[in-house]
């Protein structure tokens, strides 16, 4: 994947730590909705061992961060780098996948959903306490 401005990111260089994987894009609405709301787990979780990944399918790299930076939004914004591995490629956005520290999605949900919440949160600070253990 590419960061928005430009620079190559390995999914390798997260591995050990619980991924946040959010599919989206500017001209889709359910996925603006949602946004607030992950900005907002974003900053309640954020961590060394809990990474984000906003990945937006927009065409425009441009227009993704116009968006980004309009919302005032700090999560970390990438765009595919090639073809998204069958795993990701779905048939719905936004789609949203939790990935283990050892590099297995524990979580998938198509469509918008309501992330901040307690007992999500505590699934995800949950999981990266105890990937620092083993």
């Amino acid at each position: 994947m590419r960061t928005l401005s430009g620079e190559e990111v390995m999914m390798e260089s997260l591995k050990g730590k619980v991924i946040f994987m959010n599919f989206w894009a500017t001209w889709c609405p359910p996925c603006i909705a949602e946004m607030p709301n992950i900005q907002s787990l974003y900053e309640k979780v954020k961590s060394e061992n809990i990474a984000f990944v906003m990945v937006s399918l927009d065409d425009d790299p441009a227009k993704a961060q116009k968006f980004i930076n309009r919302k005032k939004f700090t999560f970390p914004v990438y765009t595919p780098n090639g073809a998204l591995p069958p795993v990701y490629a779905g048939q719905v956005i936004p789609t949203t996948f939790v990935i283990s520290p050892d590099g297995r999605i524990v979580a998938r949900k198509d469509g918008m959903a309501d992330y901040d919440n307690q007992e999500f949160r505590e699934f995800l600070q949950n999981m990266a306490q105890t990937s620092r253990v083993l």
